[in-house]
């Protein structure tokens, strides 16, 4: 499943009531990297739709910038996985599908 996120409220929900891993996609219209990410990820929730949910967060919208802020986006793509509301793991850049799989299945397995 993926997700568009707009404001703190709907994303604080999202982190802390999924059962699932959830990548959340910092991301921006502007973004060649970004745009070229988006397919893997939503390809890959896909694959594992009972065990991982994407959360994208436009970076250039008003409402996330706290958001933002929070977890320090500095370049994007990044991708923040947190499990059970705790951040677990990060990339930054849009890495190789095969990559972007391995980095989920070790944190799926760390379950």
């Amino acid at each position: 499943m993926v997700t568009d996120v707009v404001g703190k409220a709907q994303f604080d929900e999202l982190i802390n009531k999924s059962t699932k891993l959830v990548l959340v996609d910092f991301w921006a219209e502007w973004c060649g990297p970004c745009r070229m990410l988006g397919p893997v990820l939503h390809d890959l929730a896909e694959k594992y739709p009972e065990q991982v949910e994407v959360v994208k967060i436009n970076v250039d919208e008003t409402e996330n910038q706290d958001i933002s802020m929070e977890y320090a986006v500095r370049s994007i793509p990044q991708v923040t996985l947190f499990k059970d509301g705790a951040v677990v793991d990060q990339f930054i850049w849009a890495l190789p599908p095969e990559q972007v799989e391995e980095i989920i299945t070790k944190n799926l397995s760390d379950a």
